[in-house]
Order: C-alpha cells, then sequence, then structure tokens
C-alpha cells in the first residue's frame, strides 16, 4: 500500500505542476513553457531573415524555389506562435536562442566557405537547413508535450501543425540531396 501511495503523489505532483499556484503565479513548469515558447520565436523571426540569403546563394533552382516556399511557411509559424501568446493572455516576446543563432551562423559560413555556383555549396546549405529543420523539430515536439501536459490542447493542435510542416521540409531536402545535388557535388 505505501507504494501505491507514493505512486499517486508523484502524479499528483507532476499535474499540480502544470498548473497555476494559487497565488495566480505560473508554475515552474509553465515557465518553462513560455521561456522555450520565446526562445523558438526568436528563431522563427531570425529564420525568416536568414532564409533568402541561403536561397539566394543556392545554385540548384528547386533548392532555391523550396527554401523561397520555406520562408513564407516560416512566416506562418511566426503568425502562429503570436497566436498561441495570444491563447495564453501573454505578449509575443522573443528570448534570442544561441542554439539557432549558431546554426544560422553555421549556414553563412558554409555559404563563405564554399565557391559560388556549385553543387558543393549547395550540398553545404541542405545540411545547414536540416540542422534548423531538426532543430525545429525537436523543439516543436517538446513545446506540443508540454501543452497537452499542460492541458492545452488547443495549442498542442497549433504546434504540432508547425512540427508536421517542419518535418516534411526536411523531407524535401533530403529529396533534393538525394536527387541530385549529393551526386553533384560528388563530382566537383
Amino acid at each position: 500500500m505505501a507504494g501505491t501511495t507514493k505512486a499517486s503523489s508523484k502524479t499528483t505532483s507532476k499535474t499540480s505542476a502544470a498548473k497555476n499556484k494559487s497565488n495566480g503565479e505560473p508554475s515552474k513548469f509553465q515557465q518553462l513553457f513560455m521561456d522555450e515558447l520565446k526562445d523558438i520565436y526568436w528563431a522563427e523571426k531570425n529564420l525568416v531573415k536568414s532564409l533568402p540569403k541561403m536561397q539566394k546563394a543556392a545554385t540548384s533552382e528547386e533548392l532555391a524555389n523550396a527554401i523561397a516556399e520555406h520562408v513564407e511557411v516560416t512566416k506562418g509559424h511566426v503568425s502562429r506562435l503570436e497566436q498561441v501568446f495570444e491563447m495564453l493572455g501573454a505578449k509575443a516576446v522573443a528570448k534570442k536562442c544561441p542554439a539557432m543563432e549558431g546554426l544560422i551562423a553555421e549556414g553563412q559560413e558554409v555559404v563563405s566557405d564554399t565557391e559560388e555556383d556549385t553543387a558543393v555549396r549547395d550540398a553545404g546549405i541542405i545540411v545547414c537547413s536540416q540542422k534548423i529543420e531538426h532543430y525545429e523539430i525537436a523543439a516543436y515536439g517538446s513545446l506540443r508535450t508540454l501543452a497537452n501536459r499542460m492541458g492545452q490542447s488547443e495549442i498542442a493542435s497549433l504546434l504540432e501543425q508547425t512540427l508536421e510542416e517542419e518535418k516534411e521540409t526536411d523531407q524535401t531536402l533530403t529529396q533534393i540531396a538525394e536527387s541530385s545535388v549529393n551526386e553533384e557535388a560528388a563530382a566537383e
């Protein structure tokens, strides 16, 4: 019986961690969610600015078009995040994301370190872009899980939409790399 009480108390403790404290202050769990939400909001807003540079540097028309399309999708992600903030009754505030800042800088470095109009540059852009997508997939998957835990199913659903779009972009990049870019880059 003592084991059952411990398990019950752990479950209750986990559930109460996701709810507002009686004094109206957000729980540490909710604070974590908000910090991560602000982090990905910064990341998405900065991608809207940096992705066009990668698009311009791409040699492959297919890659450039995929990046251009993702810029528009990313603008939608920013809007969706602003909707999430609104649903939470919070102002949409970005918190600098050092991870995304580093990934964006890595993409810029690949562009500057490779020759223009080469498949090697395109392969490098794809590698860096997929690193970005994988970061976003991890962030949105985690945020969706946290939102569900807080009982915010509508928010979780919005985050799931973005997660699926990030996965689609990753698959598109893989298809471009495997259909032509990697083979051409290896031959250069």
